[in-house]
């Protein structure tokens, strides 16, 4: 189980929110027919995105994963994260104690970058969906911020 969040293309997806949905569901079956860690398959928007990313949460797969070494620094493994990455999304998931620190990030970069944001697991399936231009509402408070804080205390146990 993890903590997913994606971003997209905002010129591909459609706004209004169960169209979004539905096109969301037909990307997350993979079915473009390439190797989902490779960032040249993308947008540039969407590959400066994961670039950005990754320098906090390094990508545990594909080519630009962390290397052994890299895995030796303290807190590295935590703060790993799993992305799938199509023509007009990237599907990341990451440890659900990072959720409250990834959460924010995910969004900053969506922004900076020009791209749309989706929080996957945003509370029983209404999850923030984000374009560019739209008025950027507060941070979500869900259910799913008590989850993360339950990880992170097991995490300390």
């Amino acid at each position: 189980m993890s903590y997913d969040l994606m971003v997209f293309d905002p010129v591909a997806a459609p706004h209004e929110r169960a169209a979004f949905l539905e096109w969301y569901h037909q990307q997350a079956e993979w079915s473009e027919g390439h190797n989902y860690s490779d960032p040249a398959n993308t947008t540039p928007a969407l590959a400066a995105w994961y670039e950005a990313m990754r320098l906090t949460y390094p990508n545990m797969n594909g080519p630009n994963a962390v290397t052994d070494e890299e895995m030796l620094e303290p807190g590295v493994e935590d703060r790993l994260g799993d992305y799938s990455i199509g023509h007009h999304v990237i599907y990341a998931a990451f440890s659900w104690s990072e959720a409250e620190n990834v959460y924010p990030l995910v969004r900053a970069l969506a922004v900076k970058y020009g791209v749309g944001f989706y929080d996957v697991s945003g509370d029983e399936g209404d999850g923030e969906i984000y374009f560019p231009g739209d008025e950027l509402k507060p941070e979500s408070q869900g259910a799913w911020r008590s989850i993360s804080r339950q990880f992170k205390e097991l995490d300390n146990e």
